[in-house]
């Protein structure tokens, strides 16, 4: 059985996320989140890689970025790169999100956040990777940039998947890679369970 792609998206929050400090803060996007993550997402068949930001003067640079190489130089110059941005979805927050979702689907998506620390309400890999492959609901994974998504985010998300478990008492991968990683196990179909 493989996956439906229609059934996985993805998002980065960069706003509500929390400081080093534990405050709520808005973080700034990155070329590099844009290009790493959405060749992450092509690569695993993720339909759509949502970037939100309340912040205008930012989904202005997304725009710019991806219209560079879905539109511009970029598009002729590397196709594979255009093919893996063409998966990049400006928003502005997670509600917009999720009504995005809840328009093309219509059914509500189940939220599952991500956080380097463990959290209440944990989904296993295998189960959630069932719930994908079963399609019978978009399924949206949400990422948060800076230190991690806000606790309101956590609250509200439908469940949380388990931290990636660190190998030393260094535990803060890049958001790159813990996208990458993450998907690995949810698209792998029997190490994670």
């Amino acid at each position: 059985m493989t996956t439906d792609p229609s059934v996985l998206s993805i998002a980065l929050l960069h706003h509500p996320v929390l400081n080093k400090a534990g405050e709520t803060i808005g973080s700034a996007v990155t070329n590099l989140d844009l290009h790493d993550i959405s060749r992450a997402a092509r690569t695993y068949g993720v339909s759509d890689f949502f970037v939100a930001t309340p912040y205008t003067d930012q989904r202005r640079l997304i725009e710019e970025i991806v219209d560079h190489w879905q539109n511009g130089h970029g598009a002729s110059a590397n196709p594979a790169r255009r093919e893996a941005l063409g998966v990049v979805r400006p928003a502005t927050d997670l509600d917009e999100i999720r009504g995005a979702l809840f328009d093309r689907y219509q059914i509500r998506p189940l939220v599952v956040a991500t956080s380097a620390r463990p959290q209440s309400r944990e989904i296993g890999y295998g189960e959630l990777r069932r719930r994908i492959r079963a399609g019978t609901s978009p399924v949206l994974l949400v990422f948060g940039t800076a230190h991690g998504l806000a606790p309101e985010i956590i609250d509200a998300a439908d469940g949380v998947l388990p931290p990636i478990a660190a190998r030393s008492d260094y535990n803060h991968l890049s958001v790159r890679s813990a996208v990458s990683i993450l998907l690995d196990r949810l698209m792998d179909r029997d190490r994670y369970q």
